[in-house]
């Protein structure tokens, strides 16, 4: 989910400013409706639905480009031993995402998974920081530092760190640094992700089939059906995202990010009836406070730029 709009994207034809909004907002209900999926998945293991996950994306997209006429995009990047590198990286960090995404809605941990997206905008502040030597604001300062006061506030709730919200947050943030450095689109990236990917998971695959302890042609035709509609889950509202993130301005697509992390809480505390006492109250209210400095801040460096 690292497209950038380009610029003056919002400053077009109304028109294709609605278009993109509405797909970019199409591609966040999905990602935050996909806890149903992984419900439905839930007795299957985290592992091995990681790797139907990659199975069956490759599956859904390679007819896709032949669809549509689009180059592979192999061809450009192994020519450029850099980024060949940095997708290999990129490739390990978005599967260990996956992988933490998976088991945190699997056994019932939403709401950490709606904490690891929360913070995740103020951890890429805080590796922009460290890594990247940005300058951090006051402002941004006083984000990170509730941010971080909230995490520790549900860790004290928990008797536990928050590993799940804290490793999402972490690898996703991670992965989009990454991302931000490649000059390859959000599409072509999964898609050589995946296929990097894919040998180990139809070794894997193969392996339990073999053995006779995969899921897959064994648990029945729901459950096969459901495997296989890993592939739509995953590539869908990423197609959608890279069509609509170009069209908005940063602004707009800053706030839709809230959104999948919004229905993950709601779905938590209301649908799921996840445990939600007043450490969790208050570290969430933390962190909501610190998105609404850090989004304000945003919005007048914005103003201020556009002004100029």
């Amino acid at each position: 989910m690292v497209v950038k709009p380009q610029p003056g994207a919002s400053d077009g034809a109304p028109s294709a400013t609605r278009e993109g909004l509405a797909l970019t907002l199409g591609a966040f209900l999905l990602w935050g409706f996909n806890p149903f999926y992984f419900k439905a998945v839930a007795a299957v293991p985290p592992y091995e639905i990681l790797m139907h996950r990659v199975l069956w994306s490759v599956v859904l997209l390679a007819p896709f480009y032949l669809a549509m006429r689009r180059p592979f995009p192999f061809r450009p990047v192994l020519r450029d031993r850099r980024l060949v590198t940095m997708l290999l990286a990129s490739t390990t960090i978005i599967a260990a995402n996956w992988l933490v995404y998976i088991y945190a809605i699997t056994s019932d941990q939403v709401l950490q998974a709606s904490l690891g997206y929360y913070i995740t905008p103020l951890v890429n502040v805080a590796m922009g920081i460290a890594l990247l030597r940005e300058r951090l604001t006051p402002v941004q300062a006083l984000a990170v530092a509730l941010a971080a006061a909230g995490v520790v506030l549900q860790a004290i709730g928990v008797g536990a760190l928050p590993w799940i919200g804290l490793g999402i947050a972490l690898t996703f943030g991670t992965y989009g640094l990454l991302r931000k450095q490649m000059g390859i689109g959000s599409v072509d990236g999964l898609f050589v992700e995946v296929v990097l990917m894919l040998p180990v998971a139809l070794g894997f695959l193969a392996w339990w089939q073999i053995a006779g302890s995969g899921a897959l042609l064994h648990r029945g035709f729901t459950t096969d059906l459901l495997l296989m509609a890993a592939g739509p889950v995953t590539a869908v509202p990423l197609a959608l995202f890279a069509a609509g993130a170009r069209r908005i301005s940063l602004v707009m697509l800053g706030f839709c990010q809230y959104l999948a992390p919004s229905i993950y809480f709601l779905l938590g505390v209301f649908w799921y009836g996840e445990p939600f006492g007043i450490w969790s109250v208050a570290a969430f209210a933390l962190i909501w406070l610190a998105l609404a400095i850090f989004t304000i801040d945003g919005l007048r460096q914005s103003a201020r730029r556009a002004g100029r």
